[in-house]
């Protein structure tokens, strides 16, 4: 699927896409639902509906774990790394969350219009 195809997916219709591609790597090692589901500890209903796009993060790692598929989670969410110059700039101070959008420094400061206060 080329990624602009991805890009016009719903969040619910890209979760069964990623099922789908799931159940296919089952299908290629000629394991039944139930041999999967054994192997991770779930339901056959629990692993249908992972493969239909819904279930938890957590399933969905145990069932490329038994596929021996694991590094399918390293290509999915690549470890971020800082360049040389940010990493220099951040030195001594570990990041702990995002900063969020600032407010926009052309607007009008002050109280609001009618505030008198």
């Amino acid at each position: 699927m080329p990624i602009a195809d991805i890009y016009a997916l719903s969040d619910e219709a890209l979760a069964a896409e990623v099922g789908q591609r799931i159940d296919q790597l089952r299908l290629e090692q000629n394991v039944t639902q139930e041999q999967l589901a054994q192997a991770v500890g779930i339901t056959e209903k629990t692993y249908r509906r992972l493969v239909a796009g819904g279930g938890k993060f957590e399933t969905l790692i145990a069932v490329l774990r038994a596929l021996g598929r694991l590094e399918l989670v390293e290509t999915f969410i690549p470890r971020s790394t800082f360049s040389p110059l940010q990493l220099a700039k951040l030195k001594g101070k570990e990041r702990q969350r995002a900063s969020g959008k600032r407010p926009d420094s052309s607007a009008a400061s002050g109280p609001p219009a009618g505030l008198d206060w």
